[in-house]
């Protein structure tokens, strides 16, 4: 018995490998859609200071919500194409019916999804930050803050890009649906990054933050496949 589970486990692992490979590989066919986000987010930290007065002493007090802010937008981008092309191309009704189950497709496509768009945002994040003035300590709890607030969004917005996978212009409802949802990660992962800049112990807001990615981690694949077989059998 032990070791049918143990086989059964393994199975799993190569499914969910399987998958986040196959995402991958798509993505490396369209470098310059996949790097589009990370540019976006970019630019328009970098843009910002320029629109206000040289040597601003408040920058630096705006940086960690602008990095946020900037953050979430790059990740919306992007929500709408998690599911919509298998859906269109009848790829998502075969995975639904192969006998991975479909939570874990759904977690197996998130998590590629992070790894192209989430990821690289929290790997700038240093450099950003200190080009808009923050400190070393701050510059740390943002970063921080944004690896665990990112795969919080994708699961957020992944869920809401399920929901909706089944409409016609989804575009503009995704938004909608998905920025209330996303508002409490916004609001810690800049408030870490404010407390550090006090002097107070970000931990808090960091642990907050956590505690959301566990919650998403747990319930938001199955969630997601629920909606995403609802958006077939319709």
């Amino acid at each position: 018995m032990a070791l049918r589970d143990r086989g059964r486990f393994v199975s799993l692992l190569r499914a969910l490998g399987s998958t986040v490979g196959r995402e991958l590989r798509l993505a490396a066919r369209a470098p310059a859609e996949a790097a589009q986000p990370l540019v976006f987010y970019a630019l328009v930290v970098a843009l910002f200071p320029l629109g206000v007065a040289p040597n601003e002493p408040s920058l630096p007090i705006y940086a960690p919500a602008l990095i946020w802010i900037a953050a979430l937008l790059a990740t919306l981008m992007t929500l709408e194409r998690v599911f919509r092309n298998d859906y269109e191309d009848g790829t998502l009704e075969q995975l639904a019916q192969a006998p991975t189950p479909l939570p874990l497709t759904v977690a197996a496509k998130l998590t590629a999804h992070w790894l192209l768009g989430g990821l690289p945002l929290v790997l700038i994040a240093p450099l950003l930050a200190l080009g808009l003035g923050l400190d070393a300590a701050t510059g740390r709890a943002l970063t921080l803050a944004l690896l665990l607030g990112t795969p919080t969004l994708v699961l957020l917005g992944g869920f809401a890009a399920a929901l909706t996978v089944g409409l016609p212009r989804a575009g503009v409802l995704l938004p909608i649906l998905v920025l209330p949802m996303l508002s409490p990660v916004l609001i810690f992962g800049a408030g870490a990054a404010r407390a550090a800049a006090q002097g107070l112990d970000p931990a808090g807001a960091l642990y907050f933050l956590a505690a959301l990615l566990v919650l998403g981690l747990t319930l938001v694949p199955f969630a997601a496949a629920a909606a995403l077989r609802n958006a077939l059998e319709s």
